[in-house]
């Protein structure tokens, strides 16, 4: 039996939800992105170079990439193989809607293979109003403020502020599933982005 080529995929982040999630979205577009490898998933503690909990788009795209960047720097510093680095950040991005400030907690991923690299968006959860304020006006960081308004504790480690406000429908690793998945559609899906397109 021929033995499987194993791929490596560095994650910038210790934290369980993050590397579960990496592991899950693995398990559906695996066997398409290389059909007869074994997948490792490691788990690589890195500096985001942003904010603890950033505070718009910008800042969560740049936070995920410098995870990725770091990664692949440390690979180099290391002679370490591995294949793909994945940068995951969480955090809000505001929407003005005229008078009114919405506030959704959204999870990006940023994954490079060390030569291109592409983003990936889970969906957006509106946040309450006195939530946004306590992380936005007051400085809280959203996993601290999260534990005092569900009364609980370490939520960040568990179903995250995700699983707090869709009532447990979606956690925080299935948010960051969803966006490891969209951030490696041009990798296993390469024909369809590198298509040259036939329009004149």
């Amino acid at each position: 039996m021929d033995s499987l080529t194993k791929l490596t995929i560095a994650v910038g982040s210790t934290r369980r939800p993050k590397i579960a999630a990496v592991q899950e979205a693995i398990r559906c577009f695996g066997p398409v992105l290389a059909p007869s490898a074994e997948f490792d998933v490691i788990g690589v503690e890195v500096e985001s170079g942003v904010g603890h909990t950033p505070t718009n788009r910008r800042e969560l795209m740049l936070g995920a990439r410098q995870r990725a960047d770091a990664l692949i720097r440390l690979a180099k510093e290391r002679s370490e193989s591995w294949q793909y680095f994945v940068g995951l950040e969480g955090g809000l991005d505001i929407i003005e809607a005229g008078e009114n400030r919405r506030v959704m907690l959204e999870s990006w991923a940023y994954v490079s293979d060390g030569r291109e690299g592409h983003y990936g968006r889970s969906g957006g959860v509106e946040i309450p109003s006195a939530l946004a304020r306590e992380v936005l006006e007051n400085g809280v960081e959203l996993s601290i403020a999260i534990d005092r308004f569900a009364g609980a504790v370490g939520i960040r480690d568990a179903q995250g502020a995700w699983g707090v406000l869709s009532s447990g429908l979606i956690s925080r690793t299935e948010a960051f599933r969803v966006a490891v998945i969209a951030a490696f559609a041009p990798f296993y899906n390469a024909k369809m982005y590198h298509a040259v397109s036939a329009a004149p």
